[in-house]
């Protein structure tokens, strides 16, 4: 990612606790968007285009990606 990471600010889920390790998602300020592991704050960052991210997070809710549900595994 060739984003200057000092002044990206990276979330996480509100269903997150701050003691949790999870993904943090920062929206950059091109329409991209950086996903990380919050365990690994200075590791690698993928990025995706903003159709990607609303693809993706299309998929989740409509359950597209859950296994239980007969989605991705």
């Amino acid at each position: 990612m060739n984003t200057d990471r000092s002044t990206t600010t990276w979330f996480k889920s509100s269903y997150s606790s701050p003691s949790q390790d999870c993904v943090e998602v920062a929206f950059l300020g091109d329409g991209r968007v950086g996903v990380r592991d919050s365990k690994n704050p200075d590791g690698p960052s993928l990025v995706f285009s903003s159709s990607e991210w609303d693809a993706f997070t299309a998929g989740l809710s409509g359950g597209a990606l859950d296994p239980s549900r007969g989605g991705a595994g």
